[in-house]
């Protein structure tokens, strides 16, 4: 059996819990570590000789997590929860649920988020998947094995139409010209995951917070637009509302899927945007073996088959993390881009100031 409670997607408060039930006979799940063996401890202190099967709960704003979800349920029989929703509403969740966690998977796009979890206590640390990644894929894994990178995408490219923009700008100071004021829109990084990689990209790029925040001043005071996810800057665009999106490289090569007129670009330097799952450290013995379960699937053929087709015109239009798997034909070659790869560990514990900041003095 399937519930779904749904909402609008495009708002920030989405939200669709899915409790996926099925009618498989039951899979022995023995707890991953350094030991063969399959007896776990309980919470209480009692030993079984199995690990007992318990729901998996996924939060997740992925476009393909209800696709990824169900396949994996039948691959393994384990009942899975999804909660989706947008990023910002999910690490507020998860940090209200600090003293007892709800979740035993997250799964979101932007690393700065898992790095300060990580520095909070919050992440299962020193698991990584026998894969073989790519070279852009080692560059964002952490050294203590607390996050894993599941697809790398863009922060922050210009997405434009050709019906309005024959010569787009080549350069993010091109931006503050009287050519386009009024003219850029971007999303709330308070509630769009992939936008505060890009807002940190920036400072990194201009060489701290206070240069970022003088481009960021800058970009308002010629007119900037400020809306709340990609779909919502995209209709900006579509209405004529906006003539420049900057938003996350999958979302603008998925508009250009439906509108050849719509095209995204490059400015140099973007920066590098992974999708990330991480595993809630305080989780039962049980769910934390099924959460790297979970890990092994998405990262499985059969996963990135999933993730490849389970939101054909948005997030599965990424940069495979693995040797071997090609992105869909849409995705230009990764390298031909000039992209830049920031410390989450830097930057992911000024999130939430420089969110508070953005708050109060672009967005208000």
């Amino acid at each position: 059996m399937i519930f779904n409670l749904k909402s609008n997607k495009n708002k920030k408060s989405k939200l669709t819990a899915k409790i996926l039930a099925t009618a498989a006979l039951p899979v022995i799940i023995a707890a991953c570590g350094s030991s063969s063996s399959a007896t776990t401890t309980s919470a209480a202190g009692s030993t079984a000789t199995t690990a007992a099967k318990v729901p998996l709960v996924v939060y997740s704003a992925q476009g393909y997590d209800s696709a990824m979800t169900t396949a994996f349920q039948k691959a393994t029989g384990i009942t899975t929860t999804l909660v989706d929703d947008s990023t910002g509403p999910l690490l507020t969740r998860v940090q209200a649920e600090a003293s007892n966690p709800k979740w035993g998977v997250l799964w979101v796009d932007g690393d700065e988020a898992f790095a300060a979890l990580d520095q909070q206590g919050y992440l299962l640390k020193n698991w990584e998947p026998k894969v073989n990644w790519t070279s852009a894929a080692k560059l964002v894994i952490p050294k203590d094995g607390s996050y894993i990178p599941t697809g790398l995408t863009m922060a922050g490219t210009l997405v434009y139409s050709t019906k309005t923009v024959q010569s787009p700008p080549t350069s993010w100071n091109a931006l503050l010209s009287p050519q386009w004021k009024g003219a850029v829109g971007m999303n709330d990084p308070a509630v769009s995951g992939p936008t505060f990689p890009f807002v940190a990209g920036m400072m990194n790029y201009l060489g701290g917070v206070t240069q970022g925040e003088s481009y960021y001043t800058k970009l308002k005071n010629n007119g900037l637009q400020v809306f709340q996810t990609n779909g919502d800057t995209l209709h900006a665009l579509g209405t004529g509302q906006i003539k420049l999106a900057l938003i996350q490289s999958s979302a603008g090569i998925g508009a250009g899927i439906k509108d050849p007129t719509i095209k995204t670009a490059f400015l140099a330097p973007s920066t590098l945007l992974p999708g990330v799952i991480g595993i809630d450290g305080k989780a039962s013995a049980a769910e934390i073996a099924e959460a790297k379960q979970f890990v092994k699937f998405v990262l499985s053929p059969a996963g990135q088959k999933v993730q490849l087709s389970g939101d054909p015109s948005g997030d599965s239009l990424y940069w495979p993390v693995l040797q071997g798997v090609n992105p869909e034909s849409a995705v230009p070659p990764l390298s031909g881009i000039k992209y830049q790869v920031v410390n989450p560990y830097k930057w992911g514990p000024q999130e939430n100031t420089i969110n508070g900041w953005f708050t109060s003095n672009i967005v208000n």
